[in-house]
Order: structure tokens, then C-alpha cells, then sequence
């Protein structure tokens, strides 16, 4: 039975109290870079979160027609957040990211927010800012090399999903292609990747399973990628069925060979949460409220993902945790 984080936590955060500050590592990861302080997996975001001081960056990535590995969260030019040369907002949908090359690709701005929008209001305080293209992974990559931040770990989110067909890459090409970026850019140990459409965790433990692998999820809801009950296993969770680990989402990611489980953090509970004996880390996203962080942390998670690096960090120093360092990057 489901009950709010808030009661979940309430007998961890006694103990956290009685224990003193975590002594672990703790994973600050910037989602996007830091999309509530600058444009969104761009590399100003990324100079952001490492300025501020992160574990991660977290990223989302596509693939361009000529094949080069970019970064980006929607599979479409999105027009909430995209110009196209003239200086003008895309009116609607752009096209696919897979339908251009890298250089038509880089004509388009993405550092501002379109004024008016829903997504605008949900971000004030992001920075806007002019001339900012579509980044490559290998952009993002030499900027932390660049900065001699070698303690920076990415985590890299595949973009696709089980209706997407040719408008993303297929499970086999992406991970192929992602897994040989990793390998060039000689990051495998710092690399982890994750997506809520398995098939290209299943591509990638065969193709490098040296690259460590993180199990997305939402349980119920908009956006369910589960589908208890169904009788068969989810479209998205690559042949691996919830109901038949008795409904258990953690022992769902063990057997899917997942180093790491990611799941939305509303979906958290007390059962869902005793995954110690798996082995498994546990990773919410993204959470941007002081409180739910403030409870996420006495309840024992192993990182989070948020839009505001700044606000998780500033938390954690409170609560006298190790504070990953800073990069002055520009």
C-alpha cells in the first residue's frame, strides 16, 4: 500500500538525526546540466552545474542523420525553446533530430525560453541567453577535459520509445554508437546510461557491458512504463514483466541486470524502497523542492536528480554531507 513520502520517511529521519551527517558519497546530479538556472543540455547548463559543484551530469541524447551523437532531450526541435535562423520560435513541433544533419542541426538557437509558454513559467529563474546550439556528446565531453574535471561522471539518458520507430535511431544503433563515443572518449568508468525504453540497456549489456546501466521508471500515472496487470510485459521494459517479481519494481531492475534503479521519486515506498539486499543504487528524478528533498535524503537514497543543483547542494552542506568539488569552468 502506497502512503506519502512524507510519512515514509518520518522513522528514517529519527535515525539520520540520531546517526549524525552521511558519511557515504551522495550523488548530485544536475538534470539537463541545471535546466532551472540556464538552457537545458547545453553547454552553458553543464559549465553551470560544474561551477556550482555536481557528482553528475545528467543528459539526454539523440542521434543526427549524418550519425553524430547530440544532445538533446526531445526527439523533435522543440518549439519552447528553439529559434530557428531567422531569430524566430518555431510556431510548432520542428522536425525530427534524426531527419537533420549536425550542421543543419546547429543553425537553430536553443538558449532561450519562448515567452508566454507553460515551460517559460515553470523555469523563471533560467538564464536566457542568444547563439547557443545543439551541443555533440563529444562537445560536452572535451569541455569537462578541458576543465581537468576528471572527477565528473555523466549520466547519459537514450531518447526513444517503443512507438518512436525511425524518427529516433533503432536500440541496436543507438547503443552501438553511444557505447563507441564512451569507448573513444576512454570515460567507460565515469559513463552510466539510462533510459525508460529498456532495449538499449539489454543492447548495451551485450554490446559494453563494462558501461554501467540505470532502469528508469514511472509506476502508474501519466507516463506509466510499467503496466501492472496487463498480462504481458511492458512495451518499454524490454520483455521483462513487473508481475512476475511479484509486483516488485527493484527486483524488476536486478533481473534486468540494472546497476542502478531511477525511478520517478513520487513512486517511492517502503516496499519499493528495500532494495539494499539487491545491491542495487537508487536514484530519484528530479526533484526541485527543498522539503522532498530534505526527506528523500533521511530516507537513505543513494543521489537525486534535480533541475537546481544549487538547492541540492546547499542541503546537503546543512546536513554535513561530502560536497563533490567545484569546477570554475566558463
Amino acid at each position: 500500500m502506497r502512503r506519502s513520502l512524507a510519512n515514509i520517511v518520518c522513522a528514517a529521519a529519527a535515525a539520520t538525526l540520531i546517526m549524525g551527517p552521511l558519511a557515504r558519497a551522495f550523488d548530485l546530479e544536475g538534470h539537463r546540466g541545471a535546466r532551472g538556472l540556464a538552457p537545458e543540455n547545453t553547454l552553458p547548463a553543464f559549465a553551470a552545474a560544474m561551477r556550482i559543484g555536481v557528482t553528475t551530469l545528467e543528459l539526454d541524447i539523440g542521434m543526427s542523420k549524418d550519425d553524430v551523437v547530440v544532445i538533446s532531450h526531445d526527439s523533435f526541435l522543440n518549439p519552447d525553446h528553439t529559434r530557428s535562423p531567422d531569430g524566430n520560435f518555431l510556431q510548432g513541433r520542428g522536425p525530427a533530430i534524426r531527419a537533420l544533419t549536425l550542421a543543419e542541426l546547429k543553425r537553430y538557437d536553443v538558449g532561450r525560453l519562448k515567452p508566454g509558454s507553460s515551460y517559460a513559467a515553470s523555469f523563471p529563474e533560467q538564464e536566457a541567453m542568444d547563439g547557443i546550439a545543439i551541443p555533440t556528446l563529444a562537445e560536452l565531453f572535451e569541455l569537462v577535459r578541458a576543465a581537468n574535471a576528471d572527477h565528473i561522471r555523466f549520466n547519459i539518458e537514450t531518447k526513444l520509445t517503443p512507438t518512436s520507430a525511425a524518427d529516433t535511431p533503432d536500440p541496436e544503433t543507438f547503443a552501438a554508437a553511444l557505447a563507441s563515443a564512451v569507448r573513444e572518449a576512454k570515460l567507460v568508468e565515469r559513463v552510466s546510461i539510462q533510459s525508460f525504453d529498456w532495449r538499449t540497456l539489454v543492447a548495451m549489456r551485450r554490446i559494453a557491458p563494462e558501461i554501467e546501466r540505470v532502469c528508469l521508471t514511472i509506476d502508474g500515472g501519466p507516463g506509466d512504463t510499467l503496466h501492472r496487470g496487463e498480462g504481458a510485459a511492458s512495451t518499454w521494459t524490454a520483455g521483462f514483466n513487473v508481475d512476475a517479481y511479484d509486483g516488485s519494481v527493484p527486483r524488476l531492475v536486478a533481473a534486468a541486470q540494472c546497476a542502478a534503479w531511477s525511478p520517478l521519486f513520487h513512486n517511492l515506498s517502503p516496499d519499493s524502497f528495500a532494495q539494499e539486499a539487491l545491491g542495487l543504487s537508487v536514484i530519484p528524478w528530479t526533484v526541485n523542492d527543498r522539503a522532498q528533498m530534505q526527506q528523500l535524503i533521511a530516507l537513505g537514497v543513494d543521489g537525486i536528480i534535480t533541475d537546481y543543483p544549487n538547492r541540492l547542494r546547499a542541503l546537503m552542506a546543512e546536513n554535513g554531507m561530502p560536497l563533490p568539488r567545484s569546477v570554475p569552468v566558463h
